[in-house]
């Protein structure tokens, strides 16, 4: 009975709902060839270079995973070109087709047959491009796409400074066909759905959706439009229906409101649950386009000196920064990279990431979308200004907040990183960036972040939030300068939104020494990874202590390419990653970040690269979020213990006996279970390795 009464309710939908007619989406990365240059400017010469040989490449990809990874000063920057043969089929005509670009770096010129169908500037935004009639239908078709990534006056970022721009099509491209009349795919290469959400509590939450309508035909057209929000569990909360008749005379607006009762809200990694809204454009009794958009209900607030607000509880800000780029791979990586970073980022217990300094793949958003990260997205506008960039950066931050409007993750849209003279420009600029990101969604934050440690400096006070890079014991002063920093800004700015968006230091795996000072020297080349440890140990210890500091984000997860500099005596590196650029070895900095965030058990032995110690009598250090552990040397148990920085940290007195020596930590929790971590050393006399040490008086306010 109860499976005849299955297979009437699957009848009845069959019989009654409209047959999915809606967008066909095809991944668009196989069978392109690529060819690089430098080309010749004379046209006859470049058309020759042409008859080289082109080589075959699969999508993502870049032509700088290697130069702009190994060689300092050294890369490729300027054209290359990647062709493929599309047949299409006759069946298609009197539909509209599409390529979409997730990512090209850094700007484009999409050719059909020999006709410019689009172009784009901007190496991490989206662009569509429709074909139209470029195309042969029942034909083949060549398909060139020219892309350039040499820096450009007018295109931000401006230089290669402060990272390197990957050239290449190194996000995935898709074939986009759809009926003549669809929801758009032309504004900013956007889902042509946004949602609002307004006036949220555990009680009610006012929803909004706009979806922007195009008719690519000649008449009016009559069609239905259907918005509807479900459970994740696919339960219909509610939905809406208008009859239109659809103008082919520009892109239209049309609205849905609702209010959805007693809502399960979105609250971060401890619940982020995800409402789907679905919206259907139908034409007689078809459905001949459909998105499905995530709808999180959340309401976000940021009280100054106190801290951040999510659905009117205090959320912890813990966080950390991304670049995109993986040894080998630059920037061109497939989702599993994407996830591989994301699952660290969640296992040392983060819940906010800064992505810098560009607009980052959409699927990464999704995913913090499901895992509950909190997210900051900003536009490269970095490290130097030219004047001629104004009219890209309005571009490139209308873009990413199009793009990325209905993530509920993102709570600020970064304005500028780092940018100076000429301050009135630049204070200008970021007026009018803050006012268009005002315009396109006025309920999120902005934010702007510069290297000086005074708020009063001029091209402050243009967003919502300011956001400050401070590296005490690294670019500048001493490790411990931090702390009196904070606290005048505390006494001089109650009021202010403050945000410490970078801090951080060097830390190369193989480099070692216990004779540390209290500032390392960034222009030398010996990076102990035990300094940058110690920086953190404390830096963080007096965040923690300090809510003027509403969030602090460190620089940097991972380890990652900067092509115009030598760290830590390794060419085009920035060595400040918690994590190897190769993903392989976690830095001691991260297991403490761990054991003071996660709620995951940690017991850890810091220095277990530091195999060959330089100094009899030592210290042990232990984190342990899980209980007080004990600490044997060689099968003896260490007795003065010190309590380091913070709850989760334990310090040990210890003297070294010739030869190799063995260290343990024992920890039994409450609960009874044991925890336990075991490394090496091997003590062969005194020997001495001091830092290299400068210490710069004065602030630091970018490269």
């Amino acid at each position: 009975m109860k499976k005849r009464y299955l297979f009437i309710l699957l009848l009845v939908a069959v019989l009654f709902c409209p047959v999915a007619q809606a967008r066909k989406i095809t991944c668009f990365n196989e069978g392109w060839q690529f060819i690089k240059g430098p080309f010749a400017n004379n046209i006859v010469s470049a058309q020759n270079q042409w008859k080289r040989k082109w080589n075959p490449v699969t999508l993502p990809h870049t032509w700088n995973a290697r130069d702009m990874q190994e060689i300092e000063r050294n890369f490729y920057e300027g054209e290359a070109y990647y062709r493929k043969e599309y047949f299409c089929p006759a069946e298609l005509k009197g539909k509209r087709l599409y390529l979409k670009f997730e990512g090209v770096g850094s700007c484009a010129e999409v050719y059909v047959n020999g006709k410019l169908v689009g172009s784009h500037k901007g190496a991490y935004g989206a662009f569509v491009c429709e074909m139209g009639n470029a195309l042969k239908y029942g034909e083949n078709n060549q398909i060139v796409v020219k892309v350039s990534n040499a820096s450009r006056p007018d295109v931000i970022p401006v230089n290669h400074s402060l990272f390197g721009v990957y050239g290449g099509i190194y996000r995935p491209v898709w074939l986009i066909v759809t009926e003549p009349c669809s929801i758009t795919l032309s504004d900013y290469a956007s889902s042509g759905v946004y949602i609002t959400q307004n006036n949220v509590s555990s009680k009610s939450a006012d929803v909004k959706i706009k979806v922007k309508l195009d008719n690519g035909t000649w008449q009016p057209s009559q069609v239905k439009l259907e918005n509807a929000i479900y459970t994740r569990e696919g339960k219909k909360v509610c939905s809406d229906v208008q009859d239109i008749r659809l103008s082919p005379q520009g892109i239209k607006d049309y609205v849905s409101e609702f209010t959805v009762k007693k809502p399960h809200l979105w609250q971060g990694r401890k619940d982020p649950y995800l409402y789907k809204v679905v919206t259907r454009l139908i034409q007689d009794d078809r459905v001949v386009d459909e998105m499905v958009q995530p709808l999180g209900l959340r309401h976000y607030e940021i009280v100054a000196g106190k801290g951040f607000f999510l659905n009117g509880e205090k959320y912890p800000m813990y966080g950390v920064t991304r670049h995109q780029d993986w040894w080998g791979l630059g920037s061109a990586l497939s989702n599993k990279e994407h996830d591989t970073d994301l699952a660290m980022i969640m296992d040392i217990g983060a819940t906010t990431v800064r992505f810098a300094h560009y607009q980052q793949s959409d699927y990464i958003y999704s995913k913090c979308d499901s895992l509950g990260l909190i997210i900051w997205a900003e536009i490269p506008f970095v490290n130097r200004v030219t004047g001629q960039e104004r009219e890209n950066a309005h571009s490139q931050l209308r873009e990413l907040i199009r793009q990325s409007f209905n993530h509920p993750s993102i709570y600020t849209w970064g304005l500028h990183n780092e940018v100076y003279e000429p301050h009135e420009y630049t204070a200008m600029l970021t007026r009018e960036l803050h006012e268009l990101a005002k315009t396109e969604d006025p309920d999120r934050y902005t934010a702007a972040v510069n290297g000086y440690g005074h708020a009063e400096h001029p091209v402050n006070f243009n967003s919502d939030i300011q956001g400050m890079n401070r590296y005490f014991g690294w670019y500048e002063k001493k490790i411990q300068d931090i702390k009196p920093w904070v606290e005048e800004l505390e006494k001089k700015y109650p009021e202010q939104i403050l945000m410490l968006t970078e801090y951080g230091a060097g830390g190369v795996v193989t480099h070692q020494t216990e004779q540390l000072a209290e500032s390392g020297n960034p222009w030398g080349q010996f990076y102990p990874e035990t300094f940058e440890t110690k920086l953190h140990e404390y830096q963080w210890s007096v965040i923690a202590e300090h809510p003027y500091i509403i969030a602090s984000y460190f620089w940097n997860m991972f380890d990652f390419a900067v092509p115009t500099r030598v760290g830590g005596c390794i060419p085009a590196r920035n060595m400040k990653g918690l994590v190897t650029f190769d993903r392989k070895i976690k830095k001691d900095a991260y297991y403490f970040y761990k054991a003071n965030w996660s709620r995951d058990p940690v017991v850890y032995l810091t220095e277990r690269r530091y195999i060959n110690r330089e100094r009899k009598n030592t210290h042990v250090t232990v984190y342990s979020n899980v209980g007080i552990p004990k600490v044997y040397l060689n099968g003896k148990e260490l007795t003065t213990m010190h309590q380091g920085y913070t709850q989760i940290h334990y310090v040990f007195d210890a003297t070294l006996d010739m030869g190799k020596n063995v260290v343990e930590a024992i920890v039994t929790a409450p609960d009874g279970k044991v925890y336990r971590d075991r490394i090496e050393w091997n003590y062969g006399g005194e020997s001495d390795r001091k830092m290299n040490v400068y210490e710069n008086p004065d602030e630091h306010f970018g490269l």
